[in-house]
């Protein structure tokens, strides 16, 4: 079964992910911050990262750029999912590596089906 690492702020946000994820089949983890994530991600890499962008401490962008630097995280699947709803906001996500990008609010069967087309990679 696939694993995902949901990195999300706000208790609600990240508590509807993850019921919806799980409920499609998959296993969730979550945390709260980038550092949170990255830490998580060095002990027990995930099949795919779902990745907010305005978190304290560290934003999406930077834990995106930083997993995709670094060799042993680098082709990791990493969806952005974000208020920051712009075409600048989408554009810059992919520049930093992000594998998709998704605007909140979103349809629930966009998210599960961009998650499980990317897991099947």
């Amino acid at each position: 079964m696939s694993t995902v690492l949901v990195v999300e702020d706000s208790i609600a946000e990240r508590e509807m992910i993850k019921d919806l994820l799980e409920s499609s089949g998959l296993t969730v983890t979550v945390v709260s911050d980038g550092f949170e994530a990255l830490e998580f991600i060095q002990g027990h890499p995930p099949d795919l990262v779902l990745l907010d962008i305005v978190m304290p401490k560290m934003n999406g962008y930077e834990v995106c750029r930083l997993i995709k630097s670094n060799a042993e995280t680098k082709t990791l699947p990493v969806v952005m999912c974000s208020a920051k709803g712009e075409e600048f906001d989408r554009y810059w996500g992919m520049k930093q590596g992000a594998d998709a990008y998704i605007a909140k609010p979103f349809q629930p069967t966009e998210l599960v089906g961009t998650v499980k087309q990317l897991l099947l990679g």
